[in-house]
């Protein structure tokens, strides 16, 4: 295996367990395993990669789920493992955490940017380069957002490896610093893994949590409430989006810098 496309070609099948010819043009990635399983029972699809390190789920019209798991590290390696079925595109269905008083939870984030501050995507480009969707398909997601009724906010989101920070005073004066509207562990990653290897990429981020404040921090409980409340409208959104992008066949255009 000479080539980066030689090695994602033999190791996005061994990741997922998946073959790359039955995975489609189109993907939905995800960190939770209840967002796979809910979208597998929709469509009434199989969960491929059981014991893998990413599993799978392909519907009918040939839209992918893969939940990739949890960080930075892992979302690039699968935005380098899909560079192998060169996907059309691809959108982010995460979760964040709101850092405005704007930003509550429920609340959803198509955010402009990102700021690299995870250190991953430093491997990939110059820190000068900017962590960017692909504006074409957020433009389709704002639409399935609005056709259900939904706000959404927009803003720089901050991508960080730190997980367990919520108590850090001077981390959370920085964060206010920097003016961005929410936090999380994998959008930029995505955003620059992405331009690298081509892949139109975009994220809608669901505010699950408020961590500037000590009674916002997540908590079991908490989570357990955002799952009920906003998970299948977030997963649903995705898959509208994705779906009608799909059946219109746009082209969404990459440059690179």
């Amino acid at each position: 295996m000479k080539t980066k496309l030689d090695i994602a070609r033999n190791w996005l099948p061994r990741y997922t367990g998946t073959p790359i010819d039955s995975m489609g043009d189109y993907f939905l990635l995800t960190n939770f395993q209840n967002y796979l399983e809910k979208f597998a029972g929709t469509f009434g699809c199989n969960i491929l990669g059981e014991g893998r390190p990413m599993q799978t789920s392909t519907n009918s019209a040939g839209l992918t789920m893969i939940n990739f798991g949890m960080g930075s590290a892992n979302a690039a390696t699968l935005m380098d493992l899909l560079m192998a079925r060169a996907p059309k595109g691809v959108l982010f269905l995460g979760k964040c955490g709101g850092l405005k008083k704007s930003t509550e939870i429920g609340h959803f984030i198509l955010p402009i940017a990102a700021i690299r501050g995870e250190g991953t995507s430093d491997d990939y480009m110059p820190k000068e380069v900017p962590a960017l969707p692909s504006f074409k398909l957020h433009k389709f997601v704002s639409e399935k957002i609005i056709a259900h009724g939904q706000e959404y906010r927009t803003g720089v989101v901050y991508t960080t490896n730190r997980r367990v920070w919520e108590w850090d005073v001077k981390f959370k004066q920085y964060l206010k610093q920097l003016a961005t509207i929410g936090i999380d562990m994998e959008t930029a990653t995505i955003f620059i893994v992405g331009l690298v290897n081509e892949i139109p990429r975009g994220a809608l981020l669901l505010v699950s949590d408020i961590p500037m404040v000590p009674e916002g921090v997540k908590t079991e409980e908490s989570d357990k409430l955002v799952t009920e409340r906003f998970v299948d409208l977030h997963l649903q959104i995705g898959i509208e989006a994705m779906t009608e992008l799909g059946e219109k066949g746009e082209p969404i255009k990459h440059f690179r810098y």
